[in-house]
């Protein structure tokens, strides 16, 4: 998408030689939200807004790159039988390696966030006692 945009914008390349963006792209973008929301929590330790940003990173981040794998399985699948060896690496076509590596990082995002989570939530309880 990023490059439609500086090919549009600068007029490098013909439209024609940048592939067009695949539908679960567009709400990936929005993937800057829970990174938002999880900067705004950090000052204050506000427990709201970390709930928010781990609901969100689910929401916006994970759900698109599921839904991505398996909008792209088709293509993939063509790719391996027609044995376009150079596009695949440890087996796996390329943009699948993208793409687990990103829910990795996602995942890890929502996991230290539950843990941060917790320590907030915590530390609140004792403070009330």
């Amino acid at each position: 998408m990023a490059a439609q945009v500086t090919v549009s914008q600068l007029g490098l390349v013909s439209h024609r030689l940048v592939a067009q963006p695949y539908q679960w792209e567009y709400p990936y973008l929005l993937s800057i939200v829970p990174c938002a929301l999880s900067l705004l929590a950090l000052p204050r330790n506000n427990i709201s807004y970390l709930v928010l940003a781990m609901i969100s990173a689910g929401l916006f981040c994970v759900a698109p790159l599921i839904y991505g794998a398996m909008e792209m399985f088709p293509v993939a699948q063509q790719l391996y039988r027609h044995g376009k060896a150079y596009r695949f690496l440890f087996g796996m076509p390329l943009m699948y390696l993208v793409v687990v590596v990103a829910v990795l990082v996602h995942g890890w995002q929502i996991y230290y966030s539950k843990r941060l989570l917790d320590q907030w939530f915590k530390r609140t309880q004792e403070k009330k006692k």
